[in-house]
């Protein structure tokens, strides 16, 4: 496993369309399996800019590239956490379990007692590495205008 150097919110990073590009490719395999498509078929550059204006990034670059990210916003009773992404390249080095902690160590440091995420009802390998890291399922949820569960909400406690 490789020691991830995660930054929270670093100041020097300006490189959005790497993290685009970063978060659109990671994202893409969802594309065939999930029904509404992603909100990441709809996130462009500038939306991705407001959202490190309003959310919490987390980072890890190799020679200045973004390689891995999270975005965190704190909720009054939990702090909550999306937009993971890890380039397939870097995928199985404990980068996204680094980030998780990273977002954790915040929410701690804000008095926040658990961490909560969305996940897809098709992305079972996803389910899977959550549980791996200690959250559980608390909620499905549907999409506007479906009648089905499209959701699963994960929480973990801190």
């Amino acid at each position: 496993m490789t020691v991830s150097n995660v930054e929270t919110n670093p100041g020097d990073f300006n490189d959005f369309t790497a993290l685009h590009a970063l978060l659109s490719t990671a994202f893409a395999y969802m594309a065939d399996r999930i029904d509404p498509p992603s909100s990441m078929t709809r996130l462009s550059l500038a939306d991705l800019r407001a959202k490190s204006t309003t959310e919490d990034l987390f980072l890890i670059r190799e020679n200045g590239t973004p390689i891995a990210c999270l975005f965190g916003a704190a909720a009054p009773d939990h702090y909550y956490i999306g937009k993971l992404a890890v380039a397939a390249a870097q995928r199985g080095q404990g980068h996204a379990r680094a980030l998780v902690e990273a977002a954790a160590r915040h929410a701690r440091a804000l008095s926040l007692p658990a961490l909560v995420l969305q996940s897809r009802v098709e992305l079972v390998e996803n389910h899977a590495a959550f549980a791996a890291m200690g959250f559980v399922v608390t909620a499905k949820t549907a999409h506007p205008g479906y009648d089905r569960p499209t959701s699963l909400t994960f929480r973990r406690a801190l």
